[in-house]
């Protein structure tokens, strides 16, 4: 995760996804409702605003959410980190710490922890209860895109409210020629594409900096067209896990709605 972020000049107003998107979602658009098929669950214990434990010991990891993190190894506890985990505490408590599950396509992520979307009894979704009140990030990571056009919605609520992490100076967009090969971690970029290129199974996007977008061809299918020279010069922003590589930092996009060109 990022370390202390300085705020950029007054952001331009954020023009609406891709319009070359393309993709179907299971779900009706901007709806978080429960399948007719779920399984009830209890919950053990909350790690943090992303994941929990069930009472059969199972670790899930919510689908289509990102929140701060909890002091582990030597990284302290983020900005808001540990309201998001009182919060999913407490609207867990509030209904007996009871659920319902499905889990996603993609069972598992690389952590062993089981990827799901959980509902209350009373039918709410907690990714999207959370992300309506800033408290994390919406993210995309397929195949697991269900309900994403509800988060999305959710997010874009929080953002226009400016809530949580939304008014938080530590989670402002971060200018790409800023940064550092030491920046590591989940953050919202914004800068000028400089370069449009293909190769080694990815389709990458160069902005100014040392800073490159990273698409890979299994993902591309997600998109109408693959990125070209006519993006170059175009302002955008991209949130995801920075790394370091080869002298430049990189971010892993799997699907456009962790992209957005500024207006």
């Amino acid at each position: 995760m990022p370390p202390d972020q300085l705020p950029l000049k007054k952001a331009p107003r954020l023009g609406a996804f891709f319009v070359f998107l393309i993709w179907l979602s299971p779900a009706s658009a901007g709806s978080c409702s429960p399948p007719a098929a779920t399984e009830p669950v209890q919950v053990r214990y909350v790690h943090d605003g992303d994941s929990l434990v069930l009472a059969d010991n199972k670790k899930i990891r919510l689908i289509g959410i990102n929140t701060p993190e909890i002091a582990h190894q030597d990284q302290p506890t983020q900005a808001l980190a540990i309201k998001a985990r009182d919060r999913l505490r407490q609207l867990l408590f509030q209904q007996g710490n009871r659920a319902q599950l499905i889990y996603g396509e993609q069972r598992q992520d690389r952590h062993k922890r089981n990827l799901a979307h959980l509902w209350l009894a009373d039918g709410s979704n907690l990714t999207a209860e959370l992300l309506r009140e800033g408290l994390g990030w919406a993210i995309a990571i397929p195949p697991n895109v269900r309900y994403l056009d509800c988060y999305l919605e959710s997010e874009k609520t929080a953002r226009r409210a400016s809530r949580g992490v939304w008014d938080h100076p530590d989670y402002m967009a971060r200018d790409s020629r800023d940064l550092s090969l030491r920046d590591e971690g989940f953050q919202r970029v914004r800068g000028r594409i400089i370069r449009v290129n293909h190769g080694g199974g990815a389709n990458w996007i160069n902005l100014q900096g040392r800073f490159a977008v990273r698409i890979p061809d299994k993902d591309i299918k997600w998109f109408e067209k693959r990125p070209d020279r006519s993006w170059v010069g175009q302002e955008i922003e991209v949130s995801g896990w920075l790394y370091s590589a080869k002298g430049e930092l990189r971010v892993n996009v799997r699907h456009p709605a962790a992209l957005q060109f500024a207006d």
